[in-house]
């Protein structure tokens, strides 16, 4: 896989442009991060963080959480947790440093693409 261009808000995987957030697993495109569930939690982080109610990809040896350009997306204690209990690495970094991994072996990836 190839991060072709990256900025605010849009991401270019393998020519392909995304404006949402996007789950990569077993370097393939999974699917667009889907927030819904930990809406709720919002008012607490100040932004929606990212739980263990969505499609996390548990599937690796290494976990890479994309926390946005800035660094602001909250990653909550219950996924740190459920890392620790399945034995999965967790990586969590700005976006921008975490695509650096993309192509690693047995590594998934949750990349937020705005703040």
């Amino acid at each position: 896989m190839q991060v072709d261009t990256l900025l605010f808000g849009k991401i270019t995987i393998d020519g392909k442009i995304y404006t949402q957030d996007v789950v990569i697993s077993n370097n393939r495109l999974v699917e667009i991060r889907n927030k819904r569930s930990s809406r709720a939690l919002k008012s607490r982080y100040g932004h929606t963080p990212l739980t263990t109610a969505e499609n996390i990809p548990w599937n690796c040896r290494t976990l890479v959480i994309g926390t946005g350009m800035n660094g602001r997306l909250p990653v909550t204690e219950e996924v740190r947790a459920r890392a620790h209990e399945m034995n999965v690495a967790l990586i969590v970094k700005k976006t921008p440093a975490a695509i650096s991994h993309i192509n690693d072996k047995d590594t998934n990836l949750v990349l937020h693409i705005t703040c």
